[in-house]
């Protein structure tokens, strides 16, 4: 795989849920959260909603042990690994547990003071501008391709790449066939990790 780089989103790719709705669920906090929704960024509700459960006293670890994920992910980033490849870099929304054991989650791009401008992502975090970063490294590296792995709409934003692989029937690959002359990039579909080799 030298030359390659593989970029893969996360929630409902990597992991078979989104991990945010995943923790509510399991630690009974649908309710609130489904009140909140409408009145503040996704971000800021899930900062919000871990300071409500840690209030009950509730903490994550458990629940995240629990999180399904495909039995195939796991072999498939061990075999890529093998071949050389690994996960050089994860971004993501900063987290960190304060003095009183409380995660505060913060975004990746403090949107009130420095808005990235994207229609498409949320204003946390535009994939976009993360993924052209990653491609300018590589570019000093003398990596030539990328391949992309999303599921949603802010994984459409990062699809101008020399392959994509979105998710079928997911907001992602919805996007694509709805813009399919916009999107010059190799497109290959996959349905779940059981048929992930076989489209």
């Amino acid at each position: 795989m030298a030359g390659i780089v593989v970029v893969f989103d996360f929630d409902k790719t990597i992991i078979d849920v989104d991990s945010d709705n995943w923790v509510v669920d399991e630690l009974g906090a649908t309710d609130l959260f489904n009140q909140l929704l409408s009145t503040m960024p996704w971000n800021t509700l899930m900062d919000r909603m871990m300071e409500e459960l840690h209030v009950q006293g509730k903490t994550i670890e458990e629940v995240l042990k629990r999180v399904p994920i495909h039995p195939r992910i796991v072999p498939a980033i061990k075999s890529a690994y093998a071949l050389g490849d690994c996960f050089s870099e994860i971004n993501t929304n900063p987290g960190y547990i304060d003095e009183e054991g409380r995660l505060q989650i913060l975004p990746y791009v403090d949107f009130q003071k420095f808005p990235h401008g994207c229609n498409l992502c949320p204003p946390n975090m535009c994939k976009g501008m993360i993924v052209e970063r990653i491609q300018a490294s590589m570019a000093k590296e003398g990596k030539k391709r990328m391949i992309y792995l999303g599921d949603g709409i802010g994984d459409f934003c990062p699809m101008e790449r020399d392959f994509v692989m979105p998710r079928k029937d997911f907001p992602a690959w919805n996007l694509i066939n709805e813009n399919r002359t916009l999107v010059k990039a190799g497109v290959h579909e996959w349905k779940n990790w059981s048929t992930f080799f076989y489209n």
